[in-house]
């Protein structure tokens, strides 16, 4: 069976260690652990890793590379998050969360996941990147915070 492919951006790394998320953050990470995903990891996400505190910026490196699918930042992804600025989805200063979902988006992932409320989970967001990615020839992407993505049990 295939694995879930799960693209993660900086806030799911940091999740691990903070109070409000780590519960859900580590069910995410044993779902990798047991091989039922796998995490896409871009460049960006390096980038913004390289000033986390070191617990966070090593936490990646406990793990096989075989854990994850690594995707390069390409001119392509570039000029896409350009159009969710130009078009105000967010603003500039938020460049690297578009570089997130555009990534995402060409990649064409499963699903990106993060706990960036602000601007990336955020359905007016989601819209306006989903918007523009079908206006430009993209398909749409699913994006959610962890605790949609673990299993919570069979129980129904």
């Amino acid at each position: 069976m295939k694995r879930q492919r799960i693209y993660i951006d900086t806030s799911i790394v940091g999740g691990f260690f903070d109070i409000e998320f780590e519960k859900e953050t580590k069910m995410l990470f044993k779902r990798l652990e047991d091989r039922e995903v796998v995490f896409v990891i871009s460049d960006v996400l390096t980038g913004e890793l390289e000033n986390a505190p070191k617990r966070v910026r090593t936490l990646l490196d406990k793990y096989s590379s075989d854990f994850f699918e690594k995707v390069a930042l390409t001119d392509e992804a570039r000029e896409l998050a350009d159009k969710y600025v130009a078009e105000n989805v967010v603003g500039k200063t938020s460049y690297d969360d578009c570089c997130h979902i555009a990534l995402s988006t060409i990649y064409r992932v499963d699903v990106l996941a993060s706990w960036n409320f602000k601007h990336i989970v955020n359905l007016a967001r989601i819209r306006g990147y989903n918007g523009i990615n079908m206006k430009n020839g993209y398909p749409t992407i699913e994006i959610r915070n962890p605790r949609e993505l673990i299993d919570y049990g069979k129980d129904i």
